[in-house]
């Protein structure tokens, strides 16, 4: 059994506002400031969406003052076809990387692995503090392609070649903005690497005394799994970036094949392959779903056993089912690339991993709806949420069964259809993540509780919202919408708009929605009433055993020492409803972890 005493690296409380707010060792600090930037990052993602929303419902229309965005994007504040894709890869990236990432794995992961694993900060606090201040650098520097002469990159969050490779030759959005978005993206891998080290070194060598391994909370292992995923996955893509760099700064051609021509011209580009990039793209980009994903999935594990009072059927499957998902997403890629010219017999390998990826998904559906059946589950926001994430979990990921086959994808592959389904099984089911481990974790992030009302409001806002949204684009995708047109001029098309128009109202309804949120939550910060006690919730895991909030070494002067198993709540003979893994109370008939 670990005791985190001998590997601890002790750093005093800080004494400067500096060290304390901005370049803070404190792993409860970086936890907020990468949540900070998160939100930040997701209204201004979301405020793009908007932009593109309105082009698509009404692709005439002048949005006031959009020609202070970018005067030659948006000449009369109309928005050039140009400037949509722009808008459009700025949306994806932004919300990708610095939101889906950022929020559910290195924000709460950062405030709350080291209390769960009783340590009283990371290992490396210097690295912590560098991922953080690494990733605010990066997304500076996505957005500085706004500024710059031709504007941010067009080429997707995926950044296809040539289209990317090419430079200025090809037009606006592919010289300088494809540059900035490489150079940002890599130095985001640099972040996310020293994290990852820190996470995994936290979970394996910093647990207290009495926290074996399957002792862990299903948080702690999410984050656990997400750190090993992001380890390998980053160090693919930031090579790849660096790559992309050169072909664009130094005359390489990586990515550019021979006798390309542009404008008439051959460009001066000799032996690259424009398939290299989707190999090591989609080599990161399909675990980066699941990196996305899979700490939702242990916040919704553990907001709904704390709410269900009571363990999920099976605590080890559903660790083994995570764990499975993460080897497993290293062996689908290339069903993002059954359109690419691909062999026949190679898009078979594909397609049958992709779909033995569904087992594992599915089984953890079903503990969580076995686990649910029956329970005299607690609704409050947090809850709600985490019913919420499993809704769409579900409904997005019903659709990836026919993306799994190549002569279904095939045809489905450049429409929205594939849109509604990654927005729903990986987008809007992590955001659903977040706002549960937001209203879950609140109190013993700040001291204070949010408003259950606005909350609930929220979450019904959300929750019919995002359906509204999302599910028309499979509709357009069957009836043949290609995503990343902005207009429809097609006769197939015309018949589209009023769909297009419903969702854009919808998505403006929704994003409205989520005013109400940043109102509660900057609100509750400063003037929310004071939490009642350190464990409101009344939950069993480490977490809910210290202050509110937690001190700078965490745990105060003693160190905890773990009797139980997470999770012992309705134990029969307990003398309450729930022990706490710290709690020395002698159980007859514990819940043991299968």
């Amino acid at each position: 059994m670990h005791d985190m005493s001998t590997h601890a690296v002790p750093h005093g409380a800080p004494t400067s506002f500096i060290r304390k707010h901005v370049f803070s060792l404190d792993h409860k600090v970086i936890g907020k400031q990468y949540y900070a930037l998160a939100l930040v990052a997701a209204v201004v993602g979301m405020f793009l969406s908007w932009l593109m929303r309105l082009h698509l419902g009404w692709g005439n229309l002048a949005i006031p003052g959009l020609h202070l965005l970018s005067s030659s994007g948006a000449p009369g504040d109309v928005m050039t076809p140009e400037y949509y894709l722009q808008l459009m890869t700025m949306h994806g990236t932004i919300m990708v990387f610095f939101v889906l990432t950022t929020a559910p794995f290195a924000a709460f992961g950062n405030f709350f692995l080291p209390i769960q694993t009783g340590a009283e900060d990371m290992p490396f606090p210097h690295f912590n503090m560098m991922s953080f201040w690494v990733t605010f650098v990066a997304f500076v520097v996505m957005v500085a392609g706004f500024f710059v002469g031709d504007g941010p990159s067009l080429g997707g969050w995926t950044q296809y070649a040539p289209l990317s490779a090419i430079g200025a030759a090809g037009g606006p959005g592919e010289g300088m903005g494809v540059v900035l978005w490489a150079t940002s993206i890599g130095i985001f891998c640099i972040g996310q690497l020293l994290g990852s080290l820190n996470f995994i070194t936290t979970t394996l060598d910093m647990r207290c005394k009495g926290m074996s391994l399957m002792r862990l909370p299903l948080t702690a292992w999410a984050w656990f799994i997400t750190s090993i995923m992001g380890l390998t996955a980053f160090a693919v893509l930031m090579p790849a970036c660096i790559l992309l760099i050169l072909d664009h700064v130094a005359g390489t051609s990586f990515f550019v094949a021979s006798n390309l021509v542009i404008g008439d011209h051959v460009l001066p580009h000799s032996g690259g392959s424009t398939l290299l990039w989707q190999h090591l793209f989609w080599f990161f980009g399909h675990p980066e779903v699941y990196i996305a994903i899979v700490p939702g999935m242990g916040i919704v594990s553990h907001v709904l056993v704390t709410n269900m009072r009571r363990p999920m059927l099976s605590h080890r499957v559903l660790i083994y089912s995570m764990g499975a998902l993460a080897v497993l997403s290293y062996m689908v890629y290339g069903h993002h690339m059954f359109v690419s010219g691909m062999n026949p017999v190679s898009a078979i390998a594909f397609s049958f991993p992709t779909l033995v990826i569904t087992i594992p998904s599915t089984i953890i559906v079903l503990i969580w709806l076995g686990s649910l059946y029956g329970a005299k589950l607690r609704i409050n926001s947090a809850s709600l949420f985490a019913l919420g994430f499993v809704s769409m979990f579900i409904s997005g990921g019903v659709s990836g069964f026919f993306l799994a086959q190549p002569s279904l994808d095939i045809m489905l592959h450049a429409t929205y259809f594939v849109v509604g389904h990654f927005h729903l099984v990986m987008g809007v089911a992590a955001m659903f993540g977040i706002f549960a481990g937001t209203y879950f974790w609140f109190p013993k992030m700040t001291g204070r509780m949010m408003n259950e009302t606005l909350g609930k409001a929220h979450f019904i806002l959300s929750f019919i919202g995002t359906y509204c949204i999302f599910m028309p684009f499979h509709y357009l995708g069957m009836a043949g919408n290609v995503r990343r047109y902005q207009a429809f001029t097609d006769d197939y098309l015309i018949p589209l708009i009023p769909v297009h128009r419903f969702i854009t109202v919808a998505a403006l309804v929704t994003g409205f929605a989520q005013l109400i949120f940043v109102y509660n939550l900057i609100y509750s910060r400063f003037k929310g009433p004071m939490a009642p006690n350190d464990n409101p919730w009344e939950g069993t895991s480490l977490e809910w055993s210290t202050a509110t909030p937690p001190p700078h070494n965490n745990f105060g002067d003693k160190m905890p020492v773990v009797y139980h198993d997470p999770y012992q709540y309705s134990v029969e003979g307990a003398s309450s409803d729930y022990v706490m893994q710290t709690s020395q109370e002698k159980l007859t008939n514990p819940h043991e972890e299968k």
